[in-house]
């Protein structure tokens, strides 16, 4: 890692964000190439002053953006770029949001714990009653929203739901908190829909109105599912953008 890199632990953006986007640069700038590994997290944690858990999370959002991928026991590898698929991707809302100069709000509108339905069952392959943490959120700009979310993580860790503990709620991290198991993968199914009249309400928007529907699904290093969401997009918010490898955006 190159020394001129720093952390601003009094930025407002979080410690784990800027590291993954450190390393999503020096992979796009050709620093780290395919097949080459990432520093170990111990070394990467002493490196900035940083906990362990920290860097799990900014690994995690790497893994889950396809840029490296995780060997058990052996470490984290930046992955190849993926050329011979058309590969979409929908703007990162923070991104976004910050591009545009506008504040952004994710208002936590319930967090509970439920237990396994049928569509639970059949998604995540759990048995009947599996507790899970459910979320239902709002994600908003300047006051006016823009996605409504619902995440659902087994619940392992047996601990109560702080509200400092979600100013970042992303599954991913939501996943990374509450979980005992380390977010590694993700798979994210796109498609387009129309908003129904509880989406509508939400979002205020017409019913029928069309929306991206992104539905999430979070692994661990074993490949079994830990946590699964579904976000609605507003349609006239939103484009969708190829890239065909990695290349320098900045």
């Amino acid at each position: 890692m190159q020394d001129e890199m720093s952390i601003d632990k009094n930025s407002v953006i979080p410690i784990y964000y800027q590291l993954a986007k450190y390393f999503e640069k020096q992979i796009r700038h050709g620093e780290l190439k395919p097949g080459e590994a990432l520093p170990p997290e111990m070394e990467i944690a002493s490196r900035f002053g940083i906990s362990r858990m920290t860097v799990r999370r900014a690994i995690s959002e790497l893994v889950a953006a396809g840029m490296v991928y995780t060997q058990q026991g052996k470490g984290t590898f930046v992955a190849r770029p993926r050329l011979d698929n058309v590969v979409f991707e929908l703007s990162n809302f923070n991104e976004e949001i910050k591009k545009r100069g506008l504040n952004l709000q994710a208002t936590i509108l319930e967090a509970k714990i439920v237990k396994a339905d049928e569509n639970l069952k059949a998604k995540l392959g759990v048995e009947f009653n599996t507790r899970f943490l459910f979320f239902r959120i709002v994600l908003a700009a300047d006051g006016e929203r823009l996605a409504y979310e619902t995440k659902y993580i087994i619940y392992t860790k047996q601990k109560p739901i702080l509200e400092s503990e979600l100013k970042d709620p992303s599954l991913s991290n939501l996943v990374a908190i509450h979980s005992d198991c380390l977010p590694v993968s993700s798979k994210k199914v796109l498609q387009a829909s129309v908003a129904n009249k509880e989406e509508a309400l939400i979002l205020g928007i017409s019913p029928n109105a069309p929306v991206f529907l992104i539905e999430q699904t979070i692994y661990d290093l074993n490949g079994k599912p830990i946590g699964w969401g579904k976000s609605i997009y507003r349609g006239d918010r939103y484009k969708l953008t190829s890239y065909d490898g990695w290349y320098a955006k900045d």
